[in-house]
């Protein structure tokens, strides 16, 4: 029996590509079927959590996550990853020893944040660096014409911004936390915010006027709210 994007809890946004907000800090996680293969954008705050987002996108897509991108460092968005057992793991370059060495920084902040001690606990034990680093651009071949454009727009909310761009009619666009719609952005201490909107202006570039913006938090956005968001933390920030 086929079932559908909405029924499985995924927002369908194009032919192939979905978001899927989760519960508790309203968090992204993104999907990209291609040909055999399956691209997951984050992997949500727990081992839990991203054990649901496997088993529902292999119900969608008909065979396991394949691949896996992880937009920045922070434990709402990676701390599910280490449940895509298998998964090519990517993210921008410094996010491996981000990961690496403070994950006890990652698990004080998710223990305040509200996550259960026992499973901020597991997904530390669990939690591996990421296989491939991502310098510049890296294009996935997801197979039957289907890519994914892996871009390193950062630094901005964090040294290590990953941003994932799917071509198509219409192109969409995973910022991260880069871009927030059901909140003011977080700027925490490892932000870099001299150089945040240039971050979204390379978003901009890469994506285009028409294209689906889809925050890191809240609803899906356009060309226009990123460009909002630019000069509100340009001003914010005191630079251009």
């Amino acid at each position: 029996m086929t079932v559908t994007w909405e029924e499985l809890g995924w927002e369908r946004l194009a032919d192939g590509v979905g978001r899927c907000r989760l519960p508790g800090w309203d968090c992204t996680s993104g999907l990209v079927l291609g040909a055999g293969t399956a691209l997951m954008v984050d992997a949500g705050s727990s081992l839990a959590e991203g054990a649901r987002l496997r088993e529902r996108a292999q119900r969608l897509a008909g065979h396991r996550v394949t691949h896996l991108a992880l937009t920045h460092p922070h434990f709402d968005h990676v701390f599910g990853a280490a449940a895509l057992a298998g998964a090519e793991v990517y993210a921008a370059v410094g996010a491996d020893a981000a990961l690496a060495h403070e994950r006890e920084e990652l698990r004080l902040d998710a223990v305040r944040n509200g996550l259960p001690a026992a499973d901020a606990d597991e997904a530390v034990d669990a939690l591996a660096p990421p296989r491939h680093l991502v310098c510049g651009e890296w294009t996935l071949d997801l197979g039957d014409g289907r890519q994914a454009l892996l871009a390193n727009v950062g630094p901005g909310h964090t040294a290590h911004d990953l941003a994932v761009l799917v071509p198509g009619a219409p192109e969409v666009v995973f910022c991260g936390d880069l871009v927030e719609e059901s909140g003011e952005p977080q700027a925490g201490p490892d932000a870099v915010p001299a150089r945040w909107p240039d971050a979204l202006d390379r978003l901009l570039s890469l994506g285009g006027e028409d294209a689906l913006y889809v925050p890191g938090h809240g609803a899906v956005v356009d060309s226009a709210f990123v460009r909002r968001q630019r000069d509100v933390l340009a001003a914010r920030f005191g630079v251009s």
